[in-house]
């Protein structure tokens, strides 16, 4: 039996009103709000956020591949999947693959994860797919998109879901693109994309997976279908038979918005988490075509571990406080940059000292059982060189031992740094770093916190990643 054996999501804390938008701009609201990515996350991050969910409960050891999707991967000349493998602990002996260039490219590496296993060439695969699409201020699209990340396992034991089945067409039309020199995504004419574009073949894929596997819409139990709005969510469900009360997941357009190429894989893990042993999920997906998959839930659904998914990160938002703020957030307006980021970055160090920088390893002494950050070739503690075992901090829990606020250092739209000293709860290693996601005047020493993969600052040409810690967010079932 192959299916999905696990899964995960990630949602930014910051959620931005779109009656803020809406005003900022004279016009009219859609109403709710939008999960926004903080200056620090990109694609990226927030692939790392969701695989780690994913991970929980899960054997490193038996992955042997992870496939990454988005249409706002952080390079155009650089794979992703070899850094969310390597800051998620994976190893090198795996395969490592990029999805791009479409709507569907969340869906793409699914269903590539799905035939990897299915080959034999691999038994446990990890899919993510992540996007941070910007849209035009003003538009529509501004007030619609969203930020997020959702993680899929497929292997060939211990499935959760099995898949039953699989429906795609192709589809060349101009209705939604970004070019490369572009910065905000572009469309046409909204009724022409939406009637023969969207609807038109989403309908068909579903239409012909549903024939092909002889069944009707009724025998379904859930139907995981994103749409670029609830009108149209609506109308397709409807049109093809299914009941909005009882069968349709909710699309996540009100709270989250439309996530682009991780939008359906974050309705899928919805219906994961609602799914019990027996039911039916038929996910589909649109972008220069449709694809339409089916699964059926297992008996080992029950056996999942706590994870926060969809339903955890949504409890736990923190809103924007200013229009203005994400704005430059997403560099549409330019910050200063702030005194911690005149770095001078070295690929070389990089490369040098990723096990720390990347996976977040300690070190752990073999004679005393003192465990530092960064990795420490002479324990402080007992002196012994080189007499230790590199240890994985990123998934460990923490509290606040000190602190210092300092409200100038940081960029001119977020000028407050947190610089934190944090103790981990088993091993009580120590590790300085900065905070974020915070409200710093709710900050206190014993706090809870959790450690995040982030952006730190631009330099030498490229990105530069590390770990920083967060108030725990305590969402989850």
């Amino acid at each position: 039996m192959i299916g999905i054996t696990s899964y995960g999501a990630y949602i930014p804390t910051f959620r931005l009103s779109r009656d803020m938008i809406a005003k900022a701009w004279g016009r009219g609201s859609l109403g709710g709000e939008r999960a926004v990515a903080n200056n620090d996350e990109d694609s990226t991050t927030m692939a790392v956020g969701a695989v780690f969910d994913c991970l929980q409960g899960q054997n490193r050891r038996d992955i042997q591949g992870l496939f990454f999707a988005s249409t706002t991967a952080p390079y155009s000349e650089k794979q992703i999947s070899p850094i969310v493998a390597k800051t998620v602990d994976l190893g090198n002996e795996i395969l490592t693959y990029d999805f791009a260039n479409g709507l569907r490219a969340g869906t793409s590496a699914l269903r590539a994860a799905i035939d990897t296993v299915g080959n034999g060439s691999a038994t446990n695969i990890l899919s993510v797919a992540a996007d941070c699409r910007l849209a035009y201020p003003q538009s529509d699209a501004e007030q619609a998109f969203g930020d997020g990340a959702a993680a899929l396992m497929v292997g060939n034991s211990k499935v959760i879901a099995s898949f039953e089945g699989h429906y795609a067409l192709a589809n060349e039309m101009m209705d939604v693109w970004r070019k490369t020199e572009d910065t905000f995504v572009q469309t046409w004419e909204g009724r022409w994309v939406l009637g023969e574009g969207y609807s038109k073949l989403i309908t068909k894929a579903i239409s012909g997976l549903l024939n092909k596997k002889g069944i009707d819409p009724k025998s379904v139990s859930w139907l995981a279908l994103p749409a670029p709005n609830l009108r149209s969510h609506r109308q397709i469900a409807q049109s093809l038979g299914f009941d909005m009360k009882t069968q349709a997941v909710d699309p996540l357009l009100a709270n989250i918005g439309d996530c682009g190429a991780a939008h359906p894989l974050m309705i899928l893990v919805s219906a994961l988490e609602r799914a019990k042993s027996g039911d039916t999920i038929l996910l589909a997906s649109y972008g220069d075509g449709a694809e339409a998959f089916l699964f059926k839930v297992t008996d080992e659904i029950v056996q999942m571990k706590k994870r926060r998914g969809i339903e955890g990160y949504l409890n736990t938002g923190i809103p924007l406080a200013t229009y203005e703020k994400y704005l430059s957030y997403r560099n549409l307006l330019e910050s200063k940059p702030g005194e911690p980021f005149r770095l001078l970055p070295s690929a070389t160090s990089y490369w040098r000292d990723q096990n720390s920088i990347l996976s977040f390893h300690g070190s752990k002494c073999r004679n005393c059982g003192t465990v530092g950050f960064p990795i420490q070739r002479v324990c402080y503690t007992c002196l012994a060189k080189d007499d230790f075992d590199e240890i994985r901090l990123s998934d460990k829990l923490g509290q606040v031992f000190t602190y210092s606020i300092d409200n100038l250092a940081g960029r001119s739209d977020d000028p407050v740094v947190v610089q934190t000293m944090v103790e981990t709860e088993e091993d009580k290693a120590r590790v300085y770093c900065m905070m974020t996601d915070c409200r710093p005047e709710e900050i206190r020493v014993g706090m809870p916190v959790e450690f995040t993969f982030r952006k730190i600052y631009e330099g030498a040409g490229f990105h530069n990643y590390f770990w920083k810690c967060r108030p725990l967010r305590r969402g989850g079932k």
